[in-house]
């Protein structure tokens, strides 16, 4: 049995930056991830397609399931189309907020199966982490 392709390709794209594989279908064109038959004509007419990962959260919340620590899970789409869930590191669980814009994250080992995605614009939560914000004086 062939092994399916990984979610998270931490090899750097040729921006320098991580990227997301996933698969399209060459019947009907639907985007999906982590799929072994198109969701939509059940095709397994599938090839993987790098993706540069950048997507928007829709749904979040925290979840304290399983350790002591909250995490925060969060729903996210990608422009091509498909949603996927995944975790959001970069700002306190309860500061992740639907309609922020996240990317993966390359230390992110892949053989673990987890999609971790970091905030763009971590500058934003520094309010929380530090007491004001980076750069005022």
């Amino acid at each position: 049995m062939s092994h399916s392709v990984s979610a998270i390709d931490a090899a750097p794209t040729a921006q320098g930056r991580t990227g997301l594989i996933y698969q399209h279908c060459r019947w009907c064109g639907t985007a999906s991830f982590r799929r072994l038959l198109c969701p939509v004509c059940a095709s397994s007419d599938l090839e993987s397609v790098r993706s540069d990962g950048l997507g928007v959260i829709v749904r979040t919340s925290v979840v304290h399931r399983y350790t002591e620590a909250a995490r925060n899970e969060s729903l996210v789409r990608l422009p091509e189309g498909f949603v996927f869930r995944c975790r959001v590191v970069g700002a306190a669980p309860h500061l992740v907020h639907v309609g922020a814009r996240v990317r993966p994250v390359a230390e992110v080992a892949p053989e673990t199966g987890e999609i971790v995605l970091e905030l763009c614009d971590p500058g934003v939560y520094a309010e929380w982490q530090y007491g004001s914000r980076v750069g005022d004086a």
